[in-house]
């Protein structure tokens, strides 16, 4: 059995759905986004004390990029991922990891809406600045989205795969902090995977999200 540790609204979330795009037996642990991620049991899965980590085939493993390369490969028949020598497979690798330079800019506005309590603690210049880098990633999205021909409906041209689930994720988290309003076709193609089942799977119940707002302004002060 495969066991998901997971947190609703992080990075752990991305892994959610892969899985629930892969359609294989597997089982969520929940975990408060607290301090019990440093007890020492947990620790045990996660040295960093951080979601994901996933528990398969007797082993243990962490860092979201790397777990959804792992179960891509370990389930090369559902088509998500892309093999050594396939013509995709650079681009699938750039744009999977691309996931992760979003979501640090949505981390540091996270950590500045949502963890800081005090007002006098928070950054406007940091808000504003993590803001305009999240812009800037929507850019390269539409960027690739866009071409002279025909838009995409997806980032890699052989279609659907990881590296939609893992750069969709991300934008639904930097959403809480930035808009798409100026970028039409990632718009059109982040409105074409919230419509997958498994997306809709992995978004948090009611009340169990990090986040208690829709969308957090870079500055209120």
């Amino acid at each position: 059995m495969i066991t998901l540790h997971h947190c609703p609204q992080t990075r752990s979330m991305r892994v959610l759905w892969l899985l629930e795009e892969l359609g294989v037996p597997f089982q969520v642990a929940p975990h408060a986004f607290d301090k019990t991620l440093r007890s020492p049991d947990y620790l045990s899965i996660s040295p960093a004390g951080r979601v994901p980590a996933l528990e398969m085939d007797g082993d243990t493993f962490f860092e979201s990029g790397a777990l959804m390369e792992i179960l891509c490969e370990r389930f090369p028949e559902r088509g998500l991922g892309r093999s050594p020598g396939d013509l995709d497979r650079p681009e699938w690798l750039v744009w999977l990891h691309f996931a992760e330079t979003i979501t640090q800019h949505s981390a540091a506005l996270t950590q500045q809406h949502v963890a800081i309590y005090e007002d006098a603690m928070r950054s406007p210049i940091v808000m504003k600045l993590e803001a305009a880098r999240l812009k800037k990633c929507y850019a390269a999205i539409e960027g690739r989205l866009s071409t002279l021909v025909e838009n995409r409906d997806y980032l890699l041209t052989s279609g659907y795969s990881a590296a939609d689930i893992a750069v969709g994720q991300a934008v639904y988290l930097a959403q809480f902090f930035a808009k798409l309003d100026d970028f039409p076709e990632t718009a059109k193609w982040y409105a074409r995977l919230t419509e997958r089942p498994a997306f809709k799977a992995a978004l948090p119940g009611p009340g169990q999200g990090i986040y208690t707002r829709d969308f957090y302004p870079a500055w209120e002060g």
